[in-house]
């Protein structure tokens, strides 16, 4: 197993960095790591045809995807984290005074409807807001993933020539989620939104996932201790960033970066890993991922990770 080389794709930041260079390595195999631009290719070439061995991967495409049988399982390695208030926009002119305005209105949300932005944003107007997200017909500009997933009613496809922010600026939509856009017309519909998201952080904990690693099935049955192997790998990768992020030895900080300082300052690990650390925000998702109709059946954290992981922390 020593000559075991697992072609792999995760994007370079600074919790990966000492495994792309070279810094970190797994004991009983090697990475063989392929680049994606955009990343979110990598996510529908895995669950549609399976081509990499060891993927990050958006955790909402992953949950969907497991419910549709797709042969890969996930280790708890958490290794993208961003609070979603701010990825709500809407258009000033749409009468739009309050969250509870956006029900009866026509929402636009970049990509798919399972896209993990989009599930906790709808989250965080479900839960914060009280809003019904039954009563809003949600645009998309893309289609899912997982190639079997069928949308509910509400939910319809972007009229063909139309993008997001062009439809969102001419107030064809009262909001959009997910989208990049600079027009006069156009607001964030919760103001300060980082601040919003570090408190939701401080006062109840919410501290949303984005991605994950994944790894074949086929691989994890093969060679036992595989998932364990990786796992390690990664979390070794992760204390030499924060390390280097503490001691201030990351000469040109990035946004992310800033950010896992903030979070530092409330809880500490600003990324940890593993299934009891991270159970009250998997159980968060996964009930904003019953009720948004991403998946029809429950399960537990426990059941969308290795086995031989589920104890693991780091």
């Amino acid at each position: 197993m020593s000559n075991l080389t697992l072609k792999t794709v995760t994007r370079t930041q600074g919790n990966n960095a000492p495994l792309k260079d070279g810094m970190v390595t797994p004991k009983t195999f090697a990475f063989a790591f392929e680049e994606v631009d955009p990343l979110i290719a990598a996510f529908r070439r895995m669950v549609r045809g399976g081509e990499f061995d060891i993927c990050e991967m958006a955790i909402t495409t992953y949950i969907c995807a497991k419910a549709y049988g797709k042969p890969m399982t996930a280790i708890p390695v958490f290794i993208v984290r961003a609070f979603h208030h701010g990825a709500i926009l809407v258009n000033t002119k749409a009468g739009i005074r309050t969250p509870k305005d956006l029900e009866g209105k026509k929402v636009g949300v970049n990509r798919g409807y399972t896209v993990t932005t989009g599930v906790w944003a709808r989250g965080v107007l479900q839960q914060e807001f009280g809003v019904d997200l039954g009563k809003i017909t949600w645009v998309l500009s893309g289609d899912e993933h997982v190639a079997e997933y069928v949308p509910p009613a509400n939910v319809v496809p972007i009229e063909k020539g139309k993008t997001i922010a062009e439809m969102l600026a001419a107030g064809e939509l009262a909001g959009a989620i997910g989208v990049e856009i600079d027009h006069p017309d156009v607001r964030l519909l919760i103001p300060d939104a980082l601040e919003a998201g570090l408190c939701a952080l401080a006062t109840r904990g919410h501290y949303p996932i984005n991605h994950l690693v994944v790894i074949k099935d086929e691989l994890i049955a093969k060679y036992p201790g595989l998932a364990t192997d990786t796992f390690n790998a990664f979390a070794e990768s992760k204390c030499v960033y924060l390390d280097r992020l503490k001691n201030g030895q990351i000469a040109k900080p990035t946004a992310v970066d800033k950010l896992h300082r903030r979070v530092t300052e409330i809880i500490g690990d600003p990324l940890p890993y593993g299934i009891d650390a991270n159970r009250k925000m998997l159980e968060e998702l996964i009930g904003h991922a019953r009720t948004q109709a991403i998946i029809t059946k429950s399960v537990t954290p426990d059941d969308l990770f290795a086995a031989e992981t589920r104890q693991l922390s780091g």
